[in-house]
């Protein structure tokens, strides 16, 4: 209890002995890529017209090509004719002057300001409006235009955020050149100064054009521009992206930058390499996804189909895209029906539902307006393909293309797709018709897992472990699996991720290397220095990441050389991002591991400033005012996070554990109890709670709360040795001797056993 560590909370973005699988399918990955020179230059797509004037065509009317805009008549959708929007009793006025468009409306720090719209910001369903701000910046305005209803909205309507929030309209979570900006304009250079905190953002096409996927095409239209016969013989006619011959994984990575969930190390290259090299995509985290693995927050496309059969089989976007409008390319079952039998699928027999055409009644909501019409449980995407509404008004399907289980809605509180029609039935009368229609067998499915894993059950650690190294399972599921392990600590835990370490998967990969939990820093160093050369870049820098914990006269000779170059390469995607809150405590992170305080310090009070609720940054910070002998300051910080996240146990953990080192032990009692109620299974927590209550002399308490640390943790030789001493001081030699005993059986190598017996026998 003299010395403790606050509960660090690294969030990263996040010598070759042999040659693992995923070493050789990266180098297919990149020798097939690129097959123009690398000083290709960006032309924009008006350059495609007159030869492509059919893709062109179809490019025009798309969302691609309406991403962004300059304002104009053509352009502006929202009505700007003196509009009048109320919000919270607070009225913004949409008005054109002098040619221009203008908002009056509430700005920074809340006071009312007129502003002007240069861009418009997407098409349908709804489309948002940009105005530029000093350093750069471009600020989305909060307020849209919902091209159905042909009125204007809120995009918060039921919550009125404050100025100082990181959400509010005119702060970093808003703002276009960070969060918005690379995937609605081609060739993006975002231009992030961290040492003044301007942009200056520049793209070639301000909307997403041609080059967007088939890379930059200067070469391209000078090879198109010769005479036929003066052409010479070029792979994919000099373009840099051969689109024409991708595998189904290289095309759905070339569209993932923009249709993931993932952080940014860099700006969009435009180039087919592995997603990994540009993006980390986000696992199926509590509070973006639900448990099984269904669509929550706004992720996007790439995480749930990365979870189908579709993508484990080969299907690709273009199956059911076209690429140049992003139509689909059939209606209705026709799309499905290109692969699925429709004798099978597309009858009475698979669904139980009326076919379209057949009598019945319209399903309608409680205001008696129209959900579904008739017939449409008949339609695969209504059971396969349940969505969400984002911003407000987007509805966007699943594309996991998942089985409908009420039964597992019915176990993890998770969407039920029947009961989007039936809103009125309950999960029991769906999942009581599935077991009509198709019988009682049941497929296991991940979910179960990954639920009990967000909860830390002790029972879920086997199957977790089970779930990340079972390859017949979606790569994005097992590295969830992983990514939850790390809450154990034990040995199977430990050999799952270094299990992974050599995985043909990427995401597993930097998953393990992010997590990897190894006490001993020469097994650190040997599981880690080959990851160094990792031809995935979010891989390797992950791994120069982990080894700065190591001591620096630990890593030597090539492998020094090797070390620093990659943690460049971290620090540079980090700093590329320094806008937003994560990226400046992965830089405190990276410089406290370094011993390097005051630039550790400067990030992390960088991070709160960007955004005051990003609590991993406070807590990071308090652990280094502790070593530096700052305890009030780090009290202050981490009493901030508990009352702002009273749902955060290992917070109180941490509070309590600080609170014992500056001698304030009734106070570290109340949040060491607080932090074992919500973490029934944390049995260090109990461990500290019975030295504390020792301490106090409430010796009942200390007892049984020493007892659950064992009961938790038999094999743990250090709660046992707690136990015994407790016995030993008060005269209590009998339990002392069974305690001893259950070492000695359990640690026969331990000397303490054998010397506690002994201290007993001669007691008596």
């Amino acid at each position: 209890m003299k010395r403790w560590k606050i509960t660090g909370i690294i969030a990263s973005f996040v010598i070759v002995v042999l040659i693992p699988l995923y070493v050789m399918r990266s180098k297919d990955f990149k020798d097939r890529a690129v097959v123009a020179s690398s000083d290709a230059a960006f032309v924009g797509s008006e350059e495609c017209r007159d030869c492509h004037r059919p893709e062109y065509d179809k490019w025009r009317t798309s969302h691609h090509r309406m991403a962004m805009a300059k304002v104009s008549q053509e352009t502006v959708l929202g009505d700007f004719d003196n509009a009048v929007f109320e919000y919270f009793d607070t009225k913004s006025f949409f008005y054109r002057k002098d040619g221009g468009f203008f908002v009056r409306t509430q700005g920074p720090g809340g006071e009312m300001g007129d502003f002007e719209i240069t861009h418009t910001f997407g098409w349908f369903p709804l489309q948002q409006y940009l105005v530029p701000f000093p350093g750069g910046r471009m600020q989305c305005l909060p307020i849209a235009w919902d091209d159905k209803k042909k009125q204007w909205y809120h995009l918060s309507p039921d919550e009125q955020i404050d100025p100082t929030d990181w959400l509010y309209w005119t702060r970093n979570a808003q703002n276009w050149n960070g969060m918005c900006a690379e995937c609605h304009s081609t060739n993006l250079v975002k231009g992030y100064d961290m040492a003044s905190g301007t942009y200056q953002t520049s793209w070639s096409e301000i909307s997403v054009g041609c080059e967007a996927c088939h890379g930059p095409g200067s070469q391209h239209v000078a090879w198109a521009k010769m005479p036929d016969m003066g052409r010479p013989r070029e792979e994919n006619f000099a373009l840099m992206v051969k689109t024409n011959e991708l595998g189904a994984r290289q095309q759905i990575e070339l569209c993932a930058p923009c249709h993931a969930r993932r952080s940014s190390m860099d700006d969009n290259p435009h180039r087919l390499v592995d997603f990994m090299d540009y993006g980390i995509p986000s696992l199926l985290t509590e509070g973006l996804y639900f448990a099984d693995g269904q669509i929550l927050d706004e992720v996007y496309v790439y995480g749930s189909f990365m979870q189908s059969k579709m993508y484990a089989r080969d299907v690709r976007c273009s199956d059911c895209h076209d690429v140049h409008n992003i139509h689909r390319i059939k209606d209705g079952n026709a799309l499905c029906l290109q692969c699925h039998k429709a004798a099978e699928y597309d009858s009475k027999n698979h669904h139980f539902h009326k076919m379209q055409g057949e009598k019945g009644e319209a399903i309608r909501d409680a205001n008696g307006e129209v959900l579904f019409d008739v017939g449409s449980g008949a339609q695969c995407e209504q059971c396969h393909m349940p969505g969400r509404h984002y911003m407000g008004i987007d509805y966007r399907p699943d594309h996991s293309f998942r089985i409908p289980r009420p039964d597992l809605s019915m176990r993890l509180g998770t969407p039920n797709a029947c009961n989007r029609c039936h809103y009125d039935k309950s999960d029991q009368w769906s999942q009581e018709y599935m077991v009509k229609w198709y019988g009682t067998k049941q497929r296991p499915h991940y979910g179960s897992i990954l639920a009990a894993g967000r909860e830390h059950q002790p029972e879920a650690l086997d199957a977790l472990v089970k779930l990340a190294g079972d390859r017949l399972y979606p790569a994005i599921a097992r590295a969830t699996a992983l990514e939850q392990l790390a809450a154990y600590g034990d040995e199977k835990s430990r050999l799952a991720f270094t299990r992974a370490l050599t995985d043909e998967e990427a995401i597993m990969r930097q998953t393990a290397v992010r997590r990897l939990n190894e006490p001993d820093p020469w097994k650190m160093l040997s599981l880690l220095s080959s990851l160094l050369y990792d031809p995935v870049k979010a891989v390797r820098i992950e791994a120069a990441q982990r080894l700065t914990i190591l001591p620096t006269e630990m890593i030597t000779g090539g492998l020094r050389v090797k070390f620093e170059g990659v943690l460049a390469e971290y620090r540079e995607a980090a700093e590329h991002t320094g806008d937003f809150a994560a990226s400046r405590h992965n830089l405190g992170n990276m410089y406290a591991n370094l011993g390097q305080t005051e630039l550790a310090v400067k990030h992390y009070r960088k991070a709160i400033e960007i955004d005051d609720r990003f609590y991993p940054a406070k807590v990071n910070l308090a652990g280094v005012y502790n070593r530096i002998g700052r305890n009030s300051d780090a009290e202050v910080l981490l009493r901030a996070v508990v009352e702002r996240h009273p749902d955060l146990p290992q917070i109180k953990y941490s509070l309590a554990l600080l609170l014992a080192e500056e001698k304030k032990y009734e106070d570290a009692e109340v949040y060491l109890k607080a932090a074992v109620s919500d973490m029934p299974h944390h049995a260090r927590a109990r461990y500290n709670l019975g030295l504390l209550q020792q301490q106090l002399g409430r010796d009942s308490l200390a007892e049984t709360s020493l007892m659950g640390a064992v009961k938790i943790e038999p094999d743990n030789i250090d709660y046992l040795y707690a136990l015994a001493d407790f016995y030993l001081k008060r005269g209590r030699w009998k339990r002392a001797q069974e305690i001893a005993q259950e070492m000695i059986e359990r640690h026969p190598n331990q000397k303490i056993g054998y010397d506690i017996a002994d201290f007993v026998r001669r007691q008596k």
